[in-house]
């Protein structure tokens, strides 16, 4: 079964570790939400759904046509993730006394380790970083894909309503953009003299659309190009789920590894450590709108 960071967190008893992922939950709204799957191993091999093999009705006595359902296999590989901090002993022991400063640099550690995920969450591309993991932009398969124009154009919300369908078999759990297009979506929203609706999510207030979370990622570009548009951006409507949704795929969880004292400089070392990637279990849980302006 899937657990998502929060409720991992909760079950470590090492107050160091929880602090850390704590953090990360903090800096990202995709970590919030995403399940991981526990991997055994460095991949993770999974079916995706072609065909289900096809029903038909039959005269009596009639022939009996076979058809059995068609998968796709796939393969996502772990990415490792992580970074080391360094703190000098002597200013462990001399500015320690109101700020833990090994403890202060766990947490910028921890942010930056969050920061990087998100960022390749979305647009990460292992043709680009081999040693990354793909993002949803192009896990995203063409059909999934709603263009606002060839050279780009402005955000509707029949284009969303339009994107929002693509998602089969349940709602999309979050509508993720940039800050630029949540204000297109408000202002269209008001223009329209549509309400805009709020709510709550992991305890935090939310603008809702159509009853789903609004979520903004500072990694999720305004520089997009497409035909001869510039400056252009994405919103993606996502299903997460361990079943058949995205999911993240992890071998050990986020890992706070003391290394200890350095043999070149009077300095102690700590290691943060994730095995980590995601994957589309099912073509229909995400969609994207490209090109908005």
């Amino acid at each position: 079964m899937a657990l998502t960071l929060s409720e991992a967190a909760k079950l470590s008893t090492d107050m160091i570790q929880r602090g850390v992922v704590e953090t990360i939950l903090e800096e990202s709204p995709v970590l919030r939400m995403l399940p991981f799957i526990t991997v055994t191993g460095n991949t993770y091999k999974y079916n995706q759904e072609n065909t289900l093999g096809g029903a038909q009705f039959y005269a009596v006595g009639g022939t009996w046509t076979e058809g059995t359902a068609t998968f796709t296999q796939k393969t996502a590989n772990l990415a490792i993730l992580g970074g080391d901090a360094d703190v000098d002993n002597f200013l462990q022991r001399t500015r320690s006394n109101l700020t833990d400063q090994r403890a202060v640099q766990i947490a910028l550690k921890a942010k930056s380790v969050a920061r990087t995920f998100e960022q390749t969450f979305i647009t990460g591309d292992t043709s680009v970083d081999a040693n990354s993991f793909d993002g949803i932009r192009k896990l995203c398969a063409a059909g999934q894909t709603i263009s606002s124009g060839t050279n780009g154009g402005a955000l509707t919300l029949s284009n969303l309503d339009q994107v929002e369908d693509l998602i089969l078999g349940a709602k999309p759990d979050v509508f993720l953009m940039s800050r630029r297009t949540r204000r297109r979506l408000k202002a269209l929203l008001a223009q329209s003299t549509h309400y805009v609706e709020s709510g709550t999510a992991f305890g935090r207030q939310v603008m809702l659309y159509d009853g789903i979370p609004v979520e903004v990622s500072d990694f999720q570009p305004d520089t997009e190009t497409q035909g001869s548009g510039s400056n252009l951006s994405s919103l993606y409507a996502i299903h997460f789920s361990e079943a058949d949704g995205v999911a993240g795929l992890q071998n050990g969880g986020i890992e706070v590894i003391d290394i200890g004292q350095l043999e070149t400089k009077d300095a102690e070392r700590t290691r943060l450590r994730w095995y980590v990637s995601i994957a589309l279990l099912r073509d229909s849980a995400l969609a994207r709108l490209s090109a908005i302006q």
